[in-house]
């Protein structure tokens, strides 16, 4: 796929939402709206800390999250430990999860005897796979592409672990054979800016 830019000067603050029951079980989550957990919640405070030091530029940022419940809660959590207004921010479809179609709910352990077929589709082209109803990480890529260029001020973005991998795809041009497999840490913040990312 093409890269993509930000506009010149301008600094996205990427968050994966907190921890949830289903990540700590390796349980495929994709557009299911599964609430964090405590281990979540302190994240999500502890992201709320570190953009602290950066008020209060950080004040003229747009908040925007992800529709679904868990970055919802995310930026909320973040957005009090800020002592800014909770609940004003924007929610934008476009940065929500991967559907994961059929897969979601499914223990990771369990599609090996449960989906064999998507299971090796899936490890032999694991960035064009698209699980039945589902997504792949090249149509994510394309959904999410579209907002990171379209947006015009700085940004803080609660999002998700697929969302941040595309991101790194596109803006700092990594092998799309290599995009499934990046961390995703749900305990730092990406920082994106001049064409280069740092983890904070």
């Amino acid at each position: 796929m093409a890269p993509v830019s930000l506009k010149p000067g301008l600094t996205l603050y990427l968050i994966r939402h907190g921890e949830t029951d289903w990540n700590r079980e390796s349980r495929y989550q994709g557009q299911r709206d599964i609430p964090l957990n405590e281990t979540g919640r302190q994240q999500a405070r502890r992201h709320g800390d570190v953009l602290k030091a950066l008020m209060p530029p950080i004040k003229g940022f747009d908040f925007v999250s992800s529709h679904l419940g868990r970055a919802v809660e995310t930026m909320q959590l973040i957005r009090s430990t800020l002592d800014i207004d909770p609940d004003d921010f924007s929610r934008v479809p476009d940065i929500a999860e991967l559907s994961y179609g059929h897969w979601e709910g499914k223990l990771a352990a369990e599609l090996v005897s449960g989906d064999p077929e998507g299971v090796a589709g899936k490890t032999a082209d694991p960035y064009g796979w698209r699980p039945r109803g589902g997504e792949s990480y090249q149509d994510l890529e394309e959904r999410v592409s579209a907002w990171l260029s379209g947006l015009t001020n700085n940004t803080v973005a609660v999002s998700h672990g697929g969302v941040s991998r595309v991101a790194r795809g596109a803006l700092l041009g990594v092998d799309r054979r290599l995009v499934p497999f990046l961390e995703v840490p749900q305990d730092k913040i990406l920082r994106f800016k001049d064409g280069k990312m740092c983890w904070i």
